[in-house]
């Protein structure tokens, strides 16, 4: 069967179909339907497809193979992190990296993804001349210069709390594998995972802290089934994707700028905040040096807000009146 030269009319009433002729005939713009060629194929596989998309940027990176990285919104900076490394590691192998373009763990693996050939794909809760929230904007541009912005909303549909389980099955309809990073029980990235499970799609989860509610979620995902995580290497192999050079070694992540509290004493407090560290530890996760901590530490053991623990560990105390 033919596409249909102008299949706007079959879902939209005239004015709507006459704003998206005009959004079309910018550059980058595009509007795909099941029917076409570039319809993303993993995607279509899935029970609920959407009828159409609306890609702004390379739709040509949704044929390519995909993994996920989905997480809370309210990420730790170790968190930010690892998505940020994870997402760098899979783009150098030429894994393209889907997540939703939210704040926290889903910007960070969007930026990681940007350092590498893969690239990324965000899928947004919002018509795709729209950007939610307005603080991923400057992201989004260039998601969109360099990767791909991809909606099933009409243009102009603002972001409503529904539209995002809708969003999540198509992040997990358009890979072979969902990585969850930091996730609270009732996170909408657990929402993802059940998704992607229910579409025959791999699930990895990255364990944490057992005094972390980030790491709540991907603990019982790990129970229920999904394979645990450390390097990049373990997804790569699970799904049997070529290996770089880069997701074979130990890489340590780089440290995103915009997660890093402008407060030392703040920064650390946040590091202690879910487990005991070490001097040393607390210097790598911090970027502070072995003497900013130990002055900070021996001020804040004097104040009654830190004490020592054998092994040269160090532990926040009454950390929930802050």
């Amino acid at each position: 069967m033919r596409p249909d030269p102008d299949p706007l009319h079959r879902w939209f009433d005239p004015d709507q179909a006459e704003a998206t002729r005009q959004w079309l005939s910018q550059p980058r713009n595009h509007f795909l339907t099941q029917e076409d060629r570039a319809y993303p194929p993993l995607l279509r596989e899935i029970a609920d497809a959407p009828e159409f998309l609306f890609v702004k940027g390379d739709p040509a990176l949704l044929a390519k193979p995909m993994v996920a990285i989905v997480g809370s919104r309210h990420a730790t900076r170790q968190g930010c992190m690892d998505a940020e490394s994870f997402a760098e590691a899979l783009s150098t192998s030429g894994i393209t990296v889907v997540s939703g373009l939210a704040t926290g763990i889903d910007a960070a693996a969007h930026r990681g993804a940007l350092k590498g050939p893969g690239g990324t794909v965000a899928v947004i809760a919002t018509g795709a001349d729209r950007v939610y929230p307005a603080s991923n904007r400057e992201l989004a541009r260039e998601i969109a210069s360099c990767g791909a912005l991809v909606s099933e909303f009409p243009l102009g549909t603002a972001a409503q709390k529904w539209h995002f389980p809708k969003r999540n099955r198509i992040i997990s309809g358009l890979s072979s594998g969902c990585v969850v990073v930091e996730a609270t029980l009732t996170s909408g990235s657990i929402i993802t995972a059940q998704l992607a499970l229910e579409q025959g799609r791999e699930v990895f989860a990255i364990p944490g802290s057992i005094h972390s509610p980030f790491s709540k979620g991907c603990h019982r995902l790990i129970r229920e089934g999904a394979k645990l995580v450390e390097t990049a290497r373990d997804i790569l192999e699970e799904l049997h994707f070529p290996l770089s050079p880069v997701a074979a070694g130990d890489v340590s992540p780089a440290v995103p700028e915009d997660t890093i509290p402008r407060d030392p004493r703040d920064l650390l407090f946040r590091e202690l905040l879910h487990s005991p560290l070490t001097l040393d530890q607390l210097c790598l996760r911090t970027g502070l040096t072995a003497g900013q901590v130990s002055l900070m530490l021996t001020s804040l053991e004097l104040e009654g807000e830190v004490s020592s623990l054998p092994g040269g560990r160090y532990q926040r105390l009454d950390f929930r009146r802050r």
